[in-house]
């Protein structure tokens, strides 16, 4: 006789194992699942249910202890997403039908204990999705990618409706290999669509994944377009929400990075537009606490590299403060450079230092930086930079110029290469 399945089962929202297991029809079980698939762990759960708990919060084994004395058939596959071995894969394989024997073999692909995901026929709701969301990881192995794809969206189909958190997250998967097949717009869309599903109060950590990565996308589609860089500008405010400098170091310094980048991007349109640029500047300061000489040494050169340029343009009565810190940004980037090995970006950043510098007045060290940044970039060929780099150096002579013949001095308003 076919094992009926209770539905509908918390699979696939929680990172495995427990995103795996089953609740079963006893008391408490339609409390615990409702719950769960709002993307809540109750406070309280009846003892013979806390091995979903337990495996939640990463205890494995004293989850299965729990289910030692279960005979039923939920508690048999249970043991077995806790724990996965041939053997015992052999015995239940046997013992196993209808939804539970799919998701047997489910598991025992994802452990590698079998080479192909099973069937999905005969299987409903969010069992299908499980399966096939299996089937498209197995269909991307082998390069078909439109397999992947079309299964993609039927496991989408199979849980909309009856498990929004986990269709969420087949999105954001289906959003990842629209974006990798060139369709942003498409894939933009699949993550509005799974935020919407998500909602504000449940896995606050998904959410905060998919917004970052929405964020991205509109990134990298913007080309300069205001409202795009708007739009993830709020998408990475969103992630912020969520990561922190404790929690979170990687991902909360990428949001801030990404979050200075957008408004650096911004033209100066709007009165707002300046307290943006502050805060850019803050931002990247705070990736800066993350990202460091000695744990993330090329990320470290990008953000202070940003962080200088962003300082030699930020409306503020404190610019000659700002001018003098960027120069101290650039003499610690220029001593971790090597000029042999990137000619042309050892170049731009002497020219942006020499940029500063003779904002500062400070001509002698300026000419210096620039006339070796345009040495360097003829050198690359580099057409453009070299008329930059000379367009400053004719504003110095001026400037100098007009000190000499007037004793008094003015500041150089050429911009940086």
């Amino acid at each position: 006789m076919t094992h009926r399945l209770f539905h509908p089962q918390p699979l696939g929202i929680f990172p495995l194992p427990a995103g795996y297991l089953v609740i079963p029809a006893t008391d408490g079980g339609a409390d615990l699942c409702a719950a769960l698939l709002q993307g809540h762990v109750p406070e309280r759960v009846p003892d013979h249910l806390r091995f979903y708990t337990l495996a939640l919060a990463g205890d494995a084994d004293g989850a299965r202890q729990l289910l030692a004395g279960d005979l039923s058939p939920e508690a048999r596959y249970n043991r077995f997403v806790l724990r996965s071995t041939p053997d015992d894969y052999a015995r239940l394989r046997n013992e196993l039908d209808g939804e539970l024997g799919a998701l047997l073999d489910l598991v025992a692909y994802t452990t590698g204990i079998i080479d192909q995901p099973p069937s999905p026929e005969g299987c409903r709701g969010e069992v299908a999705a499980c399966i096939l969301a299996a089937h498209a990881a197995h269909a991307l192995e082998i390069d078909r990618r439109e397999v992947a794809y079309a299964m993609l969206q039927r496991a989408v189909a199979e849980v909309r409706d009856v498990s929004p958190l986990f269709a969420a997250q087949l999105l954001g998967d289906l959003a990842e290999m629209q974006a990798l097949n060139d369709v942003p717009d498409a894939a933009i869309q699949s993550l509005r669509d799974a935020l919407a599903l998500i909602g504000r109060q449940s896995l606050p950590d998904v959410r905060a994944h998919l917004a970052l990565r929405l964020g991205m996308l509109y990134q990298e589609c913007a080309e300069g377009r205001r409202t795009m860089l708007l739009e993830a500008s709020k998408c990475y405010q969103e992630a912020l929400r969520f990561y922190t400098r404790d929690t979170a170091p990687e991902l909360y310094a990428l949001a801030q990075n990404n979050l200075a980048l957008v408004y650096l991007a911004m033209p100066l349109t709007e009165a707002s537009d300046q307290l943006r640029k502050g805060i850019a500047v803050q931002a990247l300061r705070e990736a800066l606490t993350i990202y460091t000489r000695e744990t993330h040494p090329d990320l470290w050169r990008r953000t202070q590299l940003n962080l200088a340029n962003a300082l030699q343009y930020l409306p503020s009565a404190n610019l000659h403060d700002h001018l003098i810190e960027a120069v101290g940004l650039y003499d610690e980037l220029l001593a971790t450079c090597d000029p042999r090995c990137d000619p042309a970006g050892y170049a731009r950043i002497l020219a942006n230092q020499g940029n500063a510098l003779a904002h500062l007045g400070d001509f002698a060290r300026a000419r210096q930086q620039l006339s070796e940044a345009r040495r360097l970039f003829a050198a690359c060929n580099e057409v453009d930079a070299v008329t930059g780099v000379d367009e400053v150096l004719e504003e110095i002579a001026r400037q100098e110029a007009a000190i000499s013949a007037e004793n008094g001095y003015g500041s150089v308003s050429a911009p940086a290469v």
